[in-house]
């Protein structure tokens, strides 16, 4: 990658702990690659930061003072849709990792993360992958090993095509746009989609049609 300072990848820290936030800092801003443009303490300081709607990468903690990370994943990318938010923590139950990446994390790191593996992790999320510490990974093959006796989930080709533009985070006035539809017709194939998955959020139908392959994340 270029050195050119327009080319660098600009990261976010939100983090609570002071020494942790100094000793990222420190190791992302030795790469060349790299520049850490903000780091905060929770995610209320940071959602009033202009610099959210410039930045590439969020190094996000979950178990933060005030909102918790796993909520802040939304609120975060209501502002910049093209934000690649990583989970970096000491939490390793399903619970919180399910969550974190239902709600639009694309990588889940944990705490005791190795200098090299955190600079490894910012390039991947930038260029489109989704890092994950080993146990983290296993736990979420686990969870998309369906039973052989699980009802197969369908919607139609319409369906398919809201819920797509849904999960790249179109609005129901933008999805109208781009399929000819009314705002309320836009509505009605969410609201079959909700009951065709058994869902009732827009996070766990864009959730549920990725973990049964009916679309993909561009």
């Amino acid at each position: 990658m270029s050195n050119d300072i327009a080319k660098l990848i600009r990261v976010i820290i939100v983090e609570d702990n002071q020494y942790i936030r100094e000793g990222w800092t420190m190791t992302l801003d030795d790469d060349p690659d790299i520049v850490v443009k903000r780091t905060f303490r929770d995610c209320e300081s940071a959602l009033q930061s202009e610099d959210i709607k410039w930045c590439d990468i969020i190094l996000l903690d979950i178990q933060l003072p005030g909102i918790l990370g796993t909520e802040g994943v939304e609120k975060f990318l209501e502002i910049n849709p093209g934000l690649a938010i990583v989970m970096i923590t000491i939490m390793e139950d399903s619970e919180h990792i399910f969550e974190a990446l239902r709600n639009g994390a694309v990588g889940y790191m944990i705490k005791k993360i190795e200098p090299e593996e955190l600079v490894q992790a910012v390039k991947d999320a930038y260029e489109g992958g989704s890092p994950m510490s080993p146990m983290i990974a296993r736990k979420v093959i686990s969870s998309l090993q369906l039973s052989p006796k699980a009802k197969k989930l369908e919607i139609n080709d319409r369906e398919t095509e809201v819920l797509d533009l849904l999960a790249n985070g179109h609005s129901y006035s933008a999805i109208g746009k781009e399929l000819d539809l009314t705002v309320d017709g836009v509505g009605y194939h969410i609201r079959n989609i909700y009951r065709k998955l058994q869902v009732n959020s827009k996070a766990a139908a864009v959730a549920k049609g990725i973990k049964n392959g009916l679309i993909n994340i561009t």
